[in-house]
């Protein structure tokens, strides 16, 4: 206990990830420090001094554990008794199959529960030295989770540190209307394929419909819409899963469609017997419903022209924006060729790093790497030896891709990467069900997944003991 209470562990960044390994260390008996620079300066996306912000979205995406590999990732992290899943639990909003939370009451839940931990210990102040506390013996232990908008100060560190420079892409943010705002004579509620979310639900979205002109005068007002320039972000890549939706447009005029303005599996209840050519789908984004997210809409137009080119879109006309979209730096580290499987710096073991960081995409992929830091390093404060979960798991096959199985040479690229089954060793796809029926070749695929999921509970269940 006498190393526990004078040695703590010093967490850096309170987002999802640092979040949730001060969580896992605590509830460990291990004591920690969790550093935050919101409250003494403030970043180009966030809004609020609360932990765990959420800034690009507020969907963990699908919680489906069966058949999709970021619901499996949902379960495995709920199994390990994640903060971060708890309070998207308690704050979850109507979004269909996808777990979608009210970010204010998220945020506010997480750091209430931080704040009442009695091992854990919150202050506000920017941390720029690392390796200098742990060569003087001042830090022991240091997990740095400081995401996409580490500061400059910081991001200097940490790429003297690793001895390589940093990548970076633009991340965007999507528009967030205010629901009172939207003409429902035009717009209407469904989800895709009508399908029923945890409560049931089978209307989690709003609608709004575009004929084939209307597509093609959008599409010319995107492209030729002013772009906000960032100058010495110019000439890094964009992530493919948060592209801006212009830089979609410029990638082909036909690409929105078959994107997030797919529309496919919905029904415009106003002209049932005509398919529209094109829809824009809103999500929820708070409890009270008032606020809705513009699905896929993540943008680099300036704010003026944001709301001309958004009011083009059927429904939109008199659309209130509580929140303009924008772009805000991403920066990850060379994770393969530095980091060890318990996610310490080789060349610095008592540094590990934690979150998107790392090299994962997505808040709950970001979250997941916190777990495992907060898991390993209370391991190591005990003196104990914890393995990293087997990569038949979500949790540890996003630990494979990051620590050294997505370089096959020199010369690939390393890239942030979402949850996803191709990260995990594969099965056979049966050709059988449960009962014996014959599976048809077009649905094998959909039961490999779910072999898939089955094995990984299984297997980090195993690790959990």
């Amino acid at each position: 206990m006498r190393w526990r209470m004078t040695n703590p562990v010093h967490i850096i960044g309170g987002g999802l990830a640092g979040s949730e390994a001060a969580w896992q260390l605590a509830q460990a008996d291990v004591p920690v420090i969790l550093h935050e620079m919101r409250g003494v300066r403030g970043t180009d996306a966030h809004h609020t001094d609360g932990l765990a912000e959420l800034v690009c979205s507020n969907s963990f995406r699908s919680d489906d554990w069966e058949y999709n590999a970021v619901g499996l990732l949902h379960a495995e992290m709920r199994k390990a008794n994640s903060l971060i899943m708890a309070c998207a639990d308690a704050h979850q909003v109507p979004a269909g199959g996808a777990l979608a939370v009210d970010r204010d009451g998220f945020s506010q839940a997480v750091t209430q529960r931080l704040e009442a931990h009695p091992l854990v210990t919150i202050t506000r102040e920017e941390v720029t030295d690392l390796k200098g506390k742990i060569e003087r013996g001042e830090w022991h232990s240091v997990i740095c989770a400081t995401g996409p908008l580490t500061s400059d100060a910081l991001s200097a560190e940490i790429a003297a540190l690793t001895g390589h420079d940093h990548l970076s892409f633009f991340d965007a943010i999507a528009p967030i209307v205010h629901f009172d705002s939207i003409n429902m004579d035009i717009a209407w509620k469904q989800s895709r394929y009508d399908k029923e979310g945890p409560s049931g639900e089978t209307a989690a979205y709003i609608n709004c419909p575009m004929d084939k002109a209307q597509y093609e005068a959008f599409i010319d007002a995107l492209l030729d819409g002013p772009k906000a320039e960032f100058k010495e972000w110019e000439n890094v890549p964009y992530f493919d899963g948060c592209l801006p939706i212009e830089v979609m447009a410029e990638r082909g005029r036909e690409t929105l469609r078959f994107g997030p303005m797919k529309p496919v599996g919905l029904t415009d209840p106003n002209n049932p017997t005509v398919k529209p050519h094109a829809i824009i789908q809103l999500r929820q984004d708070n409890a009270l419903g008032t606020l809705y997210n513009m699905v896929g809409f993540q943008t680099k137009l300036k704010h003026g022209a944001q709301t001309d080119v958004f009011r083009m879109i059927p429904g939109l006309e008199n659309a209130q924006f509580a929140r303009l979209g924008g772009l805000h730096r991403n920066t990850f580290i060379q994770s393969p060729k530095v980091l060890d499987r318990s996610l310490r710096l080789k060349s610095l073991p008592a540094l590990r790093f934690a979150g998107q960081i790392t090299g994962v995409e997505g808040y709950v992929e970001s979250s997941a790497m916190g777990l495992l830091a907060g898991r390993f390093a209370a391991a190591e404060a005990k003196g104990e030896t914890l393995e990293a979960p087997p990569e038949t798991t979500a949790l540890g096959a996003l630990v494979g891709h990051i620590t050294g199985g997505h370089l096959a040479d020199e010369k690939s690229s390393f890239q942030p990467m979402n949850i996803n089954y191709g990260l995990l060793p594969p099965l056979e796809a049966p050709k059988v069900d449960e009962d014996g029926k014959k599976i048809p070749p077009k649905d094998r695929g959909r039961a490999k997944k779910r072999l898939m999921s089955l094995r990984a509970i299984k297997d980090i269940e195993n690790w959990l003991k």
